[in-house]
């Protein structure tokens, strides 16, 4: 007889799954923030490791359709550019690169947190139905704290505006989180690939965090060529 939806076999899978994501996590995690702590070249490495499975991993959700891909392609590197461009700036390449890493792990956290809670409305229904504008607002909120409290911590920035810059990356963050929920509903898959043990592929946990460093590129970009709106 098949187990029930709540029998032994089904908790057990669950528990297995939630461990294999906190171990990839815990192994993972601070892996790649020593990458960024220490720069050159390990960060040098990481970029040329994730590429390629980032791109594969879009190619594979944007098969039969060329346009996608070749927009996908871009944008990938363009992310491993911003990455490797914001890092190695002489001043706070390091800390600029936490900070974002930082306000999209809060945006995650707080949005995953409060929408459980809160539930409510759906943020896009047709597209990923677990969103929530709870969970928008909590991530915004998160994030706003992370990024004030990392500028403080590096003692740079005015606190109010990193709050709210970082309350507008929870925003960006979200927007790629949900390009890559449409990618994926459009390929008929659950997950962009089967890299890391519970989590899916590489581009499930890092969507936010693409569209996020495209986003700070630009804003940093706009600043040094002294943009009227910068």
């Amino acid at each position: 007889m098949a187990a029930s939806a709540d029998g032994p076999a089904v908790r057990g899978g669950r528990h297995r799954a939630l461990a294999l994501r906190i171990a990839s996590a815990v192994v993972l995690g601070p892996l790649v923030l020593a990458a960024i702590w220490v720069g050159f070249p390990w960060i040098d490495l990481v970029a040329a490791v994730a590429a390629p499975i980032v791109i594969s991993e879009w190619l594979r959700l944007t098969r039969g359709r060329p346009i996608a891909r070749i927009l996908a392609i871009a944008y990938s590197l363009a992310a491993i550019l911003a990455l490797l461009w914001l890092r190695h700036q002489p001043t706070d390449g390091r800390e600029t690169v936490i900070w974002i890493i930082a306000c999209i792990w809060a945006t995650d956290i707080g949005a995953f947190v409060v929408g459980r809670l809160a539930g409510g409305a759906r943020l896009a229904p047709s597209i990923s139905p677990g969103k929530t504008w709870s969970g928008l607002i909590g991530g915004m909120a998160w994030a706003a704290v992370a990024s004030a409290a990392a500028g403080y911590v590096f003692g740079r920035g005015d606190t109010i505006m990193l709050a709210v810059v970082g309350a507008g990356l929870a925003v960006v963050g979200q927007i790629g989180d949900l390009i890559e929920s449409a990618a994926k509903r459009g390929a008929g898959v659950k997950d962009s690939g089967t890299l890391i043990p519970g989590h899916g592929g590489l581009l499930d946990r890092i969507d936010g965090l693409i569209a996020v460093l495209v986003a700070v590129a630009f804003m940093r970009l706009a600043v040094d060529a002294g943009w009227p709106w910068s």
